[in-house]
């Protein structure tokens, strides 16, 4: 049923100990080929693994079928949806060393899709940059995202800024309007508990969610030039305005300006509460106005989004690239690119729905979905720190994930919670 009928694989599976294996590489091109090279003459089969949610898997789904029916593929999407970072790479990864990973599939920038390009899991991609002529089509800042060591390991097809979202009523109910600095962010919230609303929509299951709470408060004590020193670890975790931004996270927490119990509470429970009023903002990206609030059958109208202020300049605010890598190993690269070269064109990333799209032609239409154009406004204007789940290996996220936990829990003060997270990040720039 592959395209590699003689393959090594195709002999050892013979044997009943690597006949599940096998049988899941069945379904898929993946073969023992690692030359690099373009292959097509692998099987019609395709297999797409993702973290598509059930708001967006079918539209996904619908586009790949249409690019079956042209080309006479047949391609199996699975999702691992809701874990984020904290359990995909790990899924992946077990499936990539298992010799039995997919043709094509979906992963963030930085030091997520990183380790793949570096073991060469993921295939080199510039002969289909140069066939689709993809460079003149996409995001050239998101291009570099998913570019590692001068190698164009991805194709990314979503940039994102990450924000405040708030409901307007809520705000008008503490009477509190758009903070300018940090220190009226701090006033909205006390006005926003006095009139009985959470402020902030963030949650602690899986880390990353309530992880952009805590890279803002860093962005705003430590500022541009410190913060991105920090994360290459140029600079030591263990100074004060690492202090400050661990005790201001705390602060957070005990004012009750999180959901109550936060820590333990999923992001995608708590992200929507500010669409149905139960919170007055969250801090997430645009796609939250297609998947959160036109699926509740709410007005943009009712809704508004701002970045955080930091005081500094420039102002930025946290952003990252998503897109997609080839197997390496796949015996149907050929028809994996040209699957790739489908979902980017302009209509089936507006089909997709893509709030951030990397495409040029395929911006957010302004009538439909105001608040997303507006953060394609602001991407134009303010540059972005890469996102920390993304500008960490997972190792070491989750060792920061586990710091911001004990944080919160009082098992750790806020500089012992700075020493801690210089001998993470230091250990980690040791060996790269």
């Amino acid at each position: 049923m592959t395209g590699t009928t003689y393959t090594r694989r195709g002999i050892l599976g013979m044997t009943g100990l690597v006949l599940s294996a096998a049988g899941l590489s069945a379904c898929t091109g993946v073969s023992d080929d690692d030359s690099g090279s373009g292959s097509s003459g692998g099987s019609n089969k395709l297999r797409v693994f993702t973290y598509e949610d059930n708001a967006t898997i079918g539209l996904l789904k619908e586009q790949v079928a249409k690019f079956d029916q042209q080309n006479g593929t047949t391609t199996t999407v699975d999702s691992l949806p809701g874990s984020g970072a904290a359990v995909y790479p790990d899924k992946l990864r077990t499936e990539l060393l298992g010799g039995a990973g997919p043709d094509i599939w979906r992963i963030w920038g930085g030091q997520i899709g990183a380790p793949y390009a570096k073991a060469k899991q993921a295939a080199d991609l510039a002969p289909y940059y140069a066939k689709y002529s993809w460079d003149s089509k996409i995001n050239q800042n998101a291009i570099a995202g998913m570019t590692f060591d001068g190698v164009k390991s991805g194709l990314p097809f979503f940039v994102a800024g990450v924000g405040v979202w708030y409901n307007k009523a809520a705000f008008a109910k503490a009477g509190v309007s758009v903070p300018t600095s940090y220190a009226e962010l701090e006033e909205a919230n006390d006005k926003l508990v006095a009139a009985g609303v959470t402020p902030c929509g963030v949650a602690g299951k899986y880390g990353w969610d309530i992880m952009r709470l805590f890279e803002y408060l860093l962005e705003q004590s430590a500022g541009p030039e410190l913060h991105d020193k920090l994360l290459s670890g140029a600079e030591s975790w263990d100074r004060p305005e690492v202090v400050t931004a661990f005790a201001n996270f705390k602060k957070w927490q005990d004012k009750k300006w999180l959901p109550d119990g936060a820590l333990g509470l999923d992001p995608a429970d708590v992200e929507p509460m500010y669409v149905q009023g139960k919170t007055a903002y969250t801090i997430t990206g645009q796609w939250t106005e297609a998947v959160a609030i036109q699926t509740a059958n709410k007005p943009s109208a009712e809704f508004g989004t701002f970045q955080l202020p930091t005081g500094h300049t420039p102002l930025r605010h946290s952003g990252f690239v998503e897109g997609y890598m080839i197997n390496a190993k796949s015996g149907n690269k050929d028809k994996a690119a040209a699957l790739l070269d489908h979902l980017v064109q302009p209509d089936t990333q507006k089909a997709l729905g893509n709030t951030g799209s990397t495409v040029a032609g395929a911006e957010p239409d302004k009538a439909k979905l105001p608040l997303s154009y507006q953060w394609t406004e602001i991407a134009k204007q303010s540059p972005f720190y890469t996102i920390q789940d993304q500008a960490f290996p997972k190792q070491q996220s989750d060792q920061y994930f586990s710091v911001q936990s004990d944080l919160l829990q009082g098992k750790l003060a806020p500089a012992d919670a700075a020493k801690r997270m210089q001998d993470i990040v230091s250990a980690w720039a040791k060996t790269k």
